[in-house]
């Protein structure tokens, strides 16, 4: 279902420009014009795509993960440092050097990065990185936090 940041539905006609060319979008505000405009210009194209991810807890783990489908082992990079983990990559997608006219392009094939805060305190020492299957599993050993303890006021 799309959604907006605020979580409003999608209106009708905005849904209906996702769809359309930036030639043929009517754009009746102004201020959505500039935005617009301001996505559109290939400002941004020199950083690096961004790896969706999953994190989550269980009793004593700390896992993250991530869509990583036909990203090879060797073109991954993962490291942690301070609580932060990032992980970073290529995604090649084949020789296109023959396409003459592209019809539709959704893929995103180059490099991309992710860098999170952990949520919680981690042993880095105790980490395991899997690849299988497409998702890349990042499981970290949490630190158990002391109980607070009762002191006595004299």
């Amino acid at each position: 279902m799309a959604r907006k940041q605020n979580n409003d539905l999608l209106m009708e006609d905005e849904l209906a420009a996702a769809f359309l060319s930036e030639d043929e979008q009517l754009v009746d505000d102004p201020i959505e014009e500039q935005v617009q405009e301001e996505s559109w210009d290939g400002a941004d194209e020199d950083f690096p795509g961004q790896l969706a991810v999953d994190v989550y807890e269980t009793a004593d783990k700390l896992v993250v993960k991530a869509r990583t489908a036909g990203v090879d082992k060797k073109d991954l990079d993962v490291s942690i440092s301070d609580n932060i983990l990032t992980v970073s990559g290529t995604l090649s997608g084949g020789e296109d050097a023959g396409a003459t006219n592209w019809h539709l392009q959704e893929c995103y094939w180059g490099e991309f990065s992710r860098t999170i805060a952990l949520p919680v305190p981690i042993k880095e020492e105790e980490v395991e990185a899997v690849l299988k299957d497409g998702v890349l599993t990042i499981t970290f050993t949490k630190v158990k936090q002391e109980q607070a303890k009762k002191i006595k006021v004299l």
